[in-house]
């Protein structure tokens, strides 16, 4: 079992992983990381199948690494706050520890990872019996429906190059350099497109991986995108976003 610890305290996370090598035998603490950035930097390259995270990092708080990119691993925080608990379980948390940490404390979090795997292990019948349904519950967008004048007019996502937020409306950027206002969140267009196609490079922006002509560096450790579309704002990779945008980039 491979195991990230995330601890700005570098006595905590010494700590920390002594007391996960002497609970679990197969248990492999492949790094440390103590900052949001840091964090961001290595899950992007290599996801482990568990993470022990505090919460209260030096650069801010570890929540923001769920912003940044798709965390897979399950978590167990280990914090001096219990106010952040109810957040904790509304992300990827099974078990929230109160520092200071100790053994029970780790063995009783690691019960509570085995208990719930062993329940998440289905039944190879059942699994069989639900792929269709799993199937099409992972499938994105072909088109989006955008008003023009009084109709309505299918948009196939494979034209779409990027989606900006603008003066409080969301637009879409086609292949043609045609501008469609699209009434959905940031949020909503973002859940429908696939990630492997599709990347929001900031609060403001979402680009398509065919759509990027260049990359250059840019102020504050951002970078600046050309693209094939022209929305009205330049299309700039915030900072926390560049390490992982330049491995999805890379993954084409």
């Amino acid at each position: 079992m491979t195991i990230l610890i995330i601890e700005d305290e570098p006595k905590s996370a010494r700590l920390l992983q002594q007391l996960i090598e002497s609970v679990r035998a197969d248990a492999r603490v492949t790094g440390i990381c103590g900052s949001i950035e840091e964090t961001v930097h290595s899950l992007s390259r290599y996801m482990p199948d568990l993470l022990f995270m505090d919460i209260e990092l030096a650069d801010g708080n570890s929540f923001d690494v769920f912003r940044q990119l798709p965390v897979t691993a399950p978590v167990i925080f280990c914090t001096a706050y219990d106010e952040y608990m109810v957040d904790a379980f509304k992300t990827n948390g099974i078990y929230y520890l109160l520092k200071p940490v100790d053994e029970a404390d780790v063995r009783a979090a690691f019960a509570k990872l085995d208990t719930i795997a062993k329940a998440l292990t289905p039944d190879p019948a059942t699994l069989t019996q639900f792929l269709p349904q799993w199937s099409a519950a992972t499938q994105y967008n072909r088109s989006f429906l955008v008003r023009v004048r009084e109709r309505l007019v299918p948009v196939a996502v494979a034209d779409i190059e990027c989606i900006a937020f603008e003066h409080e409306v969301s637009y879409l950027y086609t292949r043609k350099n045609d501008k469609y206002p699209l009434f959905k969140t940031m949020d909503e267009i973002e859940a429908a497109l696939d990630p492997t196609q599709f990347f929001r490079i900031n609060r403001q922006m979402i680009v398509q991986r065919n759509a990027i002509v260049a990359i250059e560096p840019y102020f504050n450790r951002k970078v600046v995108l050309t693209l094939t579309a022209k929305p009205a704002d330049l299309p700039i990779v915030s900072r926390l976003k560049v390490t992982p945008f330049l491995a999805w980039v890379e993954k084409a």
